[in-house]
């Protein structure tokens, strides 16, 4: 059976938004794992607990509030300047270029656009390290969303607004599938990029490997 012929969604498309974690790079490269640990690490200092508590506040304010970051903000009026600094000092070398993805990525029409709940910083070491940089025509981290987290409505707000895209004319990829629901709410092409689909109505697309996926869109 041929492959479905996706490319008319996309044809539209002038803006292209790629979240970053587990989506420019895949999961069994591990590289989040690092930053969870130093995520409990820097909870537990903070709110001087232990382990075991710190490493359940983290998943619970991922959980709650769409990052944990956030949660400590919230909860805990944390500054986040510091804490994002520390938990991202990481080892970016589990991390290997992939010049199919590249060159996939090079040959979109339009803009090409980051937008991550990390920092612009480490958004920059990461796409180094995978040979993506240079690629790309801006780079938003949560501090241009003045701290709120994907998938808050008014953090894609605020980051689309800043960038002026058209939402309508916009394709977003994401391995979280809860932060495709607001996308799709404004009208954008929504591609779920994960090991495994999760059916939803707000999710047009799923992809294992996003690097073949660009590559049929490309041509």
């Amino acid at each position: 059976m041929p492959k479905q012929d996706f490319t008319p969604d996309f044809a539209q498309v002038t803006t292209w938004v790629f979240d970053l974690d587990n989506t420019l790079y895949p999961p069994h490269m591990r590289l989040f794992d690092q930053i969870e640990v130093r995520m409990t690490d820097w909870v537990m200092q903070a709110l001087q607990v232990d382990r075991a508590h710190a490493d359940h506040l983290r998943a619970y304010y991922w959980a709650t509030y769409g990052t944990t970051l956030a949660g400590l903000m919230r909860e805990h009026g944390v500054d986040p300047g510091p804490y994002l600094n520390e938990v991202h000092d990481i080892d970016f070398s589990v991390l290997s270029p992939d010049p199919d993805l590249a060159r996939s990525i090079a040959s979109l029409p339009g803009r090409k656009i980051i937008y991550t709940n990390a920092c612009a910083p480490y958004a920059e070491k990461v796409l180094a390290a995978r040979g993506l940089a240079g690629l790309f025509d801006a780079i938003y981290g949560v501090e241009h969303a003045e701290f709120h987290p994907k998938p808050d409505a008014h953090a894609f707000a605020t980051v689309f607004a800043k960038d002026g895209l058209d939402p309508t004319r916009g394709a977003m990829f994401e391995d979280d599938s809860r932060n495709l629901a607001v996308p799709h709410a404004l009208g954008m092409k929504t591609v779920h990029v994960a090991p495994r689909p999760e059916p939803a109505d707000h999710i047009h697309h799923h992809t294992d490997d996003l690097a073949a996926f660009l590559a049929r869109l490309v041509g």
